[in-house]
């Protein structure tokens, strides 16, 4: 393993879904806005107007812009230490303060082992991408081990 090297990780099959399902969301806001027109029944003074249209789309384009909000965690890792973007956070953790690496086979995701019996949740390296996930938290494991060896 290089000094130099960098491990990069992002969920996998939650981006994929997150994707999907804001272009679907998109989709379907457009669609019943452009639905949107002329009066709701015979008895109702409420009419909708292109200004009814366009929110129904800025809504559906907000709800996407929350999907893909899932789609943020990511962990960057190199000799130095490990820095983790979760949903509400991001964190700079030195390999010094890092126990360990903790991957429980019934866990959602990785978790960090810190001092002072502390943990910090791995949003990044999911149990739903299978393999990708094992792979890494082993290289994680890996650039632990070697950072904090040469300590």
């Amino acid at each position: 393993m290089s000094e130099t090297e960098v491990v990069r990780l992002r969920p996998q099959r939650v981006r994929i879904v997150c994707y999907v399902a804001a272009v679907a969301v998109v989709v379907v806001f457009t669609l019943v806005g452009l639905g949107l027109s002329g009066r709701v029944n015979d008895q109702s003074t409420v009419v909708f107007k292109v200004g009814d249209q366009i929110a129904m789309i800025g809504l559906g384009v907000l709800a996407a812009i929350g999907v893909l909000w899932f789609t943020r965690p990511r962990v960057e890792a190199d000799a130095e230490g490990i820095r983790v973007r979760n949903l509400l956070g991001s964190y700079q953790v030195p390999w010094a303060v890092v126990l360990g690496i903790r991957f429980d086979q019934h866990s959602a995701w990785a978790f960090l082992e810190l001092a002072d019996d502390e943990s910090l949740a791995l949003l990044a390296v999911q149990t739903a991408d299978k393999d990708y996930a094992v792979q890494g938290v082993r290289a994680l494991r890996a650039l632990h081990s070697t950072a904090t060896a040469a300590a």
